[in-house]
């Protein structure tokens, strides 16, 4: 692992790649740390803590949510945004899929697309969140109709930079842009878990308890990284269903088998945010105009609430399964099978190989939704059983994004690394 470290360093082209997204991670770091002008943030730390969807919005933005700073919003509306036209995408407005079966040029319609949504919403999540931060806390100097407008402008700006930004690194740096800020986003929180942590199980204890802190510490950090170790398995894993091929143009061999992956986690962590918005959205804009009811909702439906925490987890297994269809559909699969002049063996063509699919999709579906349910909620269970808050928890969004996209990021400069290798070999 180390050896194919040095050697991509040693290749001039992945080597400026390399750089070139270190150096937009610094600016996408630096910006996140200037708040927005006419903003008192220090008191938008405390509320934060207090909303689930607040604060996994903090994660991702690697803590500019907190500071209002002028990438507070980070990425989120445009990952919004591009849901939603995905969604809308399938059969339910005929102008958005009969781009998608376009090619190239659909693709791009529907991208334009995405990114005018993505403003639109970033702006309203933007004059949302100041105004109901400043009815509650009163953080802004100018305290008017012009205030939030210039305040929501300025973050919706912001958004659009890193936008900016993430294209620019998918073009000529490494992986994919956006995922790689919202890694870095998550990334930069992790030192400050630990200490937090460590002040939380070990700090300012005396010297006979010192020791029992010590080993809870230690016993968090190892269970930090069993959480990455099952998260590493649970993206990795996947069902081979052997594929025989009928027609000798199309196979290579006389009993040439191959194999038709599927993923046991093909939603990876869109159930999950998609769970968090339905649960705590409706709270926020509530918080914003009604705080009686708003405390009443969050004796119930609080994620650190035993009812609030099984309605959790019941959406994530229910979303599992809904963007798993959306994204694997068993019928186009077996049809391509067919047209291909390929087979299941000991499964006949046609209807009988769309239910084999389907069934083998709804077994690997439910343990990936259980697998996915148990990551999302032990933060919440730690909190309810320990002394850790809840932004010290160990698995949760953050660790199923950082696992992800560092092992899509790796993945991708091996692949380019072979691609040198291989041009240098042919020269």
């Amino acid at each position: 692992m180390l050896r194919s470290f040095v050697d991509m360093f040693k290749n001039k082209d992945i080597r400026a790649k390399i750089l070139f997204t270190l150096a937009m991670l610094l600016i996408y770091r630096i910006g996140s740390a200037i708040p927005v002008p006419g903003v008192n943030s220090s008191a938008v730390a405390a509320s934060i803590a207090d909303n689930g969807i607040l604060s996994m919005m903090n994660l991702l933005g690697g803590g500019a949510l907190e500071r209002l700073s002028v990438f507070a919003m980070g990425v989120t509306p445009y990952i919004t945004s591009s849901i939603i036209i995905q969604l809308l995408s399938m059969d339910v407005i005929p102008y958005l899929t009969e781009a998608a079966k376009s090619g190239q040029t659909g693709r791009q319609k529907i991208e334009k697309v995405t990114r005018y949504l993505g403003v639109v919403l970033s702006f309203v999540q933007a004059y949302s969140l100041v105004y109901g931060f400043d009815k509650q806390y009163n953080i802004l100097d100018n305290a008017n109709l012009s205030g939030y407008l210039y305040t929501a402008t300025v973050m919706t700006a912001g958004t659009m930079f890193l936008i900016w930004i993430g294209d620019k690194i998918s073009v000529r740096g490494i992986g994919n842009g956006l995922s790689v800020i919202i890694f870095a986003g998550i990334v930069s929180n992790i030192p400050a878990t630990f200490v937090q942590a460590w002040n939380i199980l070990a700090g300012g204890l005396s010297h006979g308890e010192l020791f029992n802190g010590v080993l809870m510490f230690t016993l968090y950090c190892i269970l930090y990284l069993l959480i990455i170790v099952f998260v590493i398995i649970m993206e990795t894993a996947v069902r081979k269903i052997p594929i025989q091929y009928t027609n000798s143009s199309n196979k290579r061999g006389g009993n040439d088998i191959t194999y038709l992956p599927f993923k046991i986690n093909s939603a990876s962590v869109i159930p999950v945010i998609f769970a968090q918005a339905v649960i705590t959205a409706p709270q926020i804009v509530i918080s914003f105009f009604n705080a009686s009811l708003y405390n009443k909702l969050q004796n119930y439906l609080s994620l650190n609430k035993p009812f609030g925490l099984c309605l959790y987890a019941v959406l994530i297994i229910l979303f599992t399964f809904f963007y798993t269809d959306l994204q694997i559909n068993p019928d186009d699969v077996a049809d391509n099978l067919s047209k291909s002049g390929a087979y299941i063996p000991g499964i006949r063509p046609g209807s009988e190989t769309k239910r084999y699919l389907h069934k083998v999709l709804n077994r690997i579906t439910v343990l990936g939704a259980l697998a996915l349910m148990v990551i999302a909620m032990l933060p919440y269970l730690l909190t309810m059983f320990t002394a850790l808050p809840a932004s010290t928890g160990i698995g949760g969004t953050g660790i199923i994004i950082v696992v992800g996209v560092a092992m899509e990021t790796v993945r991708q400069l091996k692949g380019q690394l072979t691609q040198k290798n291989y041009h240098g070999f042919l020269k």
